[in-house]
C-alpha cells in the first residue's frame, strides 16, 4: 500500500502466535537508496522479493535494513535478504538491540518461564528459528541512538522507544508526516492503541515512551501488527499518553 511517495507499507503473510496473520514492514526509497524496516520472520525472504517487485522497487536495489527491535518475526529474514542482494546491505539498529541481533544475547522475551507455557512443538519451533538466525553470524553496521537523523528518503529521526524490548525504535518521516512505529502502537479493529500488556519486556516503560510520539506531528501510522491508521492521528496518540 502507498503511503506517501517513497513509502510503501507492504503486507506479508505469516504464521504468529495466535495463527495467520499479517505484518506489516515499511519499504523506503529515494534516488539512491532502497530502505526496508523490519524483516519479518525466517523464510519470508522470497515474499518481501516478491512485494519490493511488486511496488516496482527492485529487491536486488536494497540498500539497508532498519531493525525497530530483536524479536524473531523483525529479524527472521534479515541473513537472506543480505545474501541475495547485489551489494552488501547495511543493518541497522539501536545499541541495546545490537547484541540480541547478533546472537550474543537469548532474546529477551523468550525466558525460560515464557517458553515453558508455549505449546511444545511452538516452543520447538521458536527455539529452532533461534538457533538458524544464530547460524547466519548477522552482524550490525550501524548502532543508533535516540534523536539520530538518518539521510534516507528526505531523512528519518530515530525515535528511542524502550519498553517492548530496551532498544526499541520508532523512525518519524518528516516530509510525509509518518511514523513507523513497530511494535509500540497496534492497530486492532481500526483504532490505534498500545502494544498489548503481555508482549512488552517493560509495560510502564513502553506507555511512557509513547509520550515521545505526541511532540511529533504524524498524519500516516504504520503499525507492523495491524496496518496503517490515517484517522486524526495526532490526536489519537495524544489521547493515548494522556
Amino acid at each position: 500500500m502507498r503511503v506517501a511517495p517513497g513509502v510503501e507499507m507492504l503486507e506479508l503473510s505469516a504464521i504468529l502466535m495466535k495463527g495467520p496473520g499479517v505484518l506489516c514492514p515499511t519499504l523506503l526509497w529515494d534516488l539512491e537508496n532502497v530502505v526496508l524496516v523490519d524483516a519479518g520472520l525466517p523464510g519470508m525472504a522470497r515474499q518481501f522479493h516478491e512485494a519490493m517487485e511488486q511496488a516496482g522497487v527492485p529487491e536486488q536495489k536494497l540498500t539497508a535494513i532498519i531493525v525497530t527491535h530483536h524479536d524473531l518475526d523483525h529479524i527472521g529474514s534479515l541473513g537472506e535478504l543480505q545474501k541475495s542482494a547485489r551489494q552488501h546491505v547495511e543493518i541497522l539498529a539501536h545499541r541495546e538491540e545490537v547484541p540480541y541481533v547478533e546472537g550474543e544475547r537469548w532474546p529477551i522475551k523468550m525466558s525460560p518461564e515464557m517458553m515453558a507455557t508455549l505449546p511444545e512443538e511452538q516452543r520447538h519451533g521458536m527455539l529452532a528459528m533461534v538457533e538458524k538466525l544464530r547460524e547466519q553470524k548477522i552482524r550490525v553496521d550501524r548502532a543508533l541512538e535516540d534523536g539520530q537523523v538518518l539521510p534516507y528518503c528526505g531523512g528519518m529521526q530515530v525515535i528511542h522507544t524502550p519498553g517492548h524490548t530496551p532498544g526499541h525504535i520508532c523512525l518519524y518521516l518528516p516530509a510525509s508526516k509518518t511514523l513507523i512505529a513497530g511494535d509500540s502502537l497496534f492497530v486492532e479493529a481500526g483504532k490505534l492503541a498500545p502494544a498489548p500488556a503481555f508482549i512488552n519486556a517493560d509495560t510502564p516503560l513502553a506507555l511512557q515512551s509513547l509520550r515521545k510520539l505526541a511532540s511529533h506531528d504524524v498524519a500516516n501510522v504504520i503499525a507492523y501488527h495491524g496496518g496503517l491508521f490515517q484517522n486524526l492521528s495526532n490526536a489519537r496518540i495524544a489521547e493515548i499518553v494522556s
